[in-house]
């Protein structure tokens, strides 16, 4: 997936240090994350759960995101952070212009949250603390941290494994076994810093004590916590909100601690509901749309016998092909799918003429293609498209024979009385849809 990246902007805090941060959204509230997570934001904005998170919090907020000194893309030693992190936040808040913001901390920046909150009570509108607790350590009267003669042993192994990928049983048990986020995982722990300066920042997040300040908590508060979260045992989360006046506890299913795995809809749904009152859902943008899927037959097959440049060159012109046909039945081109097409039509006959000019098209060329078609509700996810009815239109299209237009049984109906006829070609089990689907070819 392409990175979606937002432009990194730098202010100096009191001391000169380069801080860097990001603005999205233009929603109507102000809202602070502070990601404690290890992970810059570039790389966090190449992960799918991220952008999603993001994107759904941009529809009712303007979100800045802060990487703490010595972490990411801002200069300086993480062991300032403690001293100096009211004051690098206060100075991005004004570099933006935020006179008063929800803050939203997750993980090790829970700590840093509540801190800046009692301190500067007047710039913070509510707080939500996400995996978070209070304190990481066993203490007799606290039972929900890590034993202290554990701690060096952690924080040993934080260094010796950094940039491995080796924590995600602990940080994302549900992605152990997706190699590619594996490697992405190990690939970002190494952009966030060296093996030294993280274990380091480890140390001081795990030794932080903000158990005092929770009384003086006096905003609105959300404190989310994973049910199964294996860093943060849930109880540390259940202390949060009892200690705080007032605080709404709520627990959600899952074991992954970090905030962008498993399900952030759950997430966001309970911040837009706590700071607005409203859940606005996590359909996203939804279009009624006519969906064609073109598919080569036998492409490879076609590849072995042809010279690479002859093939390239019928490539080149089966696209064209497609696209004019396309340009003139008003249809949009959602994305090439190697050896066919995606694309979608305000109106299902322009999709079928579209179709039947295309398979026509492609004989003329030497080339067999099939299509499908299927009308239903689609979510638009910036330039591409999802759900059910993309899944279907692409089926059915896989069920079609060299020349042959399919349609599912929604087409059909839409299209009485267009002249437009179709021959029954029987129901048919569609992988990954429920149920069995009637399937019609065009013949006219």
């Amino acid at each position: 997936m392409e990175a979606d990246l937002l432009a990194t902007r730098y202010i100096r805090s009191a001391d000169g240090t380069n801080l860097a941060y990001q603005v999205s959204g233009g929603g109507p509230l102000d809202l602070v994350f502070l990601p404690g997570n290890g992970i810059p934001l570039d790389p966090l904005s190449e992960e799918p759960g991220f952008i999603r998170l993001r994107k759904r919090l941009d529809t009712f907020s303007r979100t800045l995101w802060f990487e703490s000194r010595g972490m990411g893309a801002s200069e300086g030693d993480p062991r300032d952070s403690a001293a100096k992190g009211d004051a690098d936040l206060t100075a991005v808040l004004d570099a933006v212009g935020v006179q008063r913001a929800a803050l939203v901390a997750e993980n090790g920046c829970g700590v840093a949250g509540i801190r800046f909150l009692v301190a500067h009570p007047e710039r913070v509108s509510a707080l939500v603390l996400l995996n978070s607790a209070a304190h990481y350590v066993r203490e007799d009267d606290y039972p929900w941290g890590i034993p202290r003669e554990v701690l060096d042993r952690l924080v040993a192994g934080v260094r010796d494994h950094w940039g491995t990928g080796r924590t995600l049983e602990l940080m994302a048990p549900s992605r152990v076994g997706d190699e590619r986020f594996r490697a992405w995982y190990a690939r970002s722990e190494r952009s966030g810093g060296g093996p030294d300066r993280v274990a380091t920042a480890t140390r001081a997040v795990l030794e932080a004590d903000a158990r005092g300040l929770l009384s003086s908590v006096s905003v609105p508060t959300l404190v989310l916590h994973r049910e199964g979260d294996r860093l943060i045992r849930l109880g540390a989360g259940r202390y949060l909100a009892e200690h705080i006046s007032n605080a709404k506890f709520a627990v959600l299913p899952g074991e992954d601690h970090l905030f962008f795995v498993g399900d952030t809809d759950a997430w966001v749904d309970e911040i837009e509901d706590f700071l607005t009152g409203v859940r606005s859902g996590t359909e996203g943008e939804v279009m009624l749309a006519a969906v064609l899927f073109t598919d080569i037959v036998a492409s490879t097959e076609h590849q072995a016998r042809l010279r690479p440049r002859e093939w390239s060159r019928l490539a080149d012109h089966h696209d064209a092909m497609v696209r004019a046909a396309l340009l003139h039945h008003r249809g949009r081109e959602v994305k090439t799918t190697g050896d066919g097409f995606l694309a979608t039509f305000d109106a299902t006959g322009r999709a079928l003429r579209c179709a039947a000019e295309v398979v026509a098209g492609a004989k003329d060329i030497g080339l067999d293609l099939r299509a499908g078609v299927h009308t239903g509700e689609v979510e638009v996810r910036g330039d591409d498209l999802g759900g059910l009815a993309v899944t279907i239109a692409k089926r059915v299209c896989d069920l079609a024979g060299p020349g042959q237009v399919l349609v599912s049984e929604t087409v059909r109906a839409n299209m009485v009385g267009s002249g437009i006829t179709f021959n029954d070609e029987g129901e048919h089990e569609l992988k990954g849809v429920p149920g069995s689907w009637q399937v019609y070819a065009v013949t006219d």
